[in-house]
């Protein structure tokens, strides 16, 4: 009996979302198979290596979004990335803006609050220029 499961997501920045992964300190291999409970294995376009038993299978969708398939038995899966993947799509949005921020040339700076959130703040490059000299 297969415990996978699917969910969609608005992933659609591959490199931003290696980043993400990158920064957890999680893998992401190119065409493997993802472990599942006992000896189900799912093989995919990309898994994230995860430290415990299971991994992340992740699937390219027809609309170019990408679904993520992963046993979720014994929360295994959510201990490492949050309760529906929130850790991994929270730093995912945050790459992806900082990403985009800076391609327009804005500087970025990041901040973690207390609560887990994380603040992004952008300015453009020039404006900070003006103040530094201000100062």
């Amino acid at each position: 009996m297969s415990h996978f499961t699917t969910i969609k997501t608005q992933i659609k920045d591959l490199e931003a979302f290696k980043s993400a992964c990158t920064e957890m300190g999680l893998p992401v291999l190119e065409k493997a198979q993802a472990q599942g409970f006992y000896d189900n294995r799912l093989r995919a376009e990309y898994v994230i290596q995860l430290k415990g038993p299971y991994d992340i299978a992740i699937h390219k969708q027809p609309d170019g979004s990408f679904g993520f398939t992963a046993d979720l038995y014994d929360g295994h899966v959510e201990k490492e990335v949050g309760q529906n993947y929130g850790k991994l799509l929270q730093l995912y949005a945050v790459h992806k803006a900082m990403k985009k921020a800076r391609k327009k040339g804005h500087l970025v700076t990041r901040q973690q609050k207390s609560d887990g959130a994380i603040k992004l703040v952008s300015r453009s490059a020039t404006g900070c220029l003006a103040q530094c000299r201000a100062s």
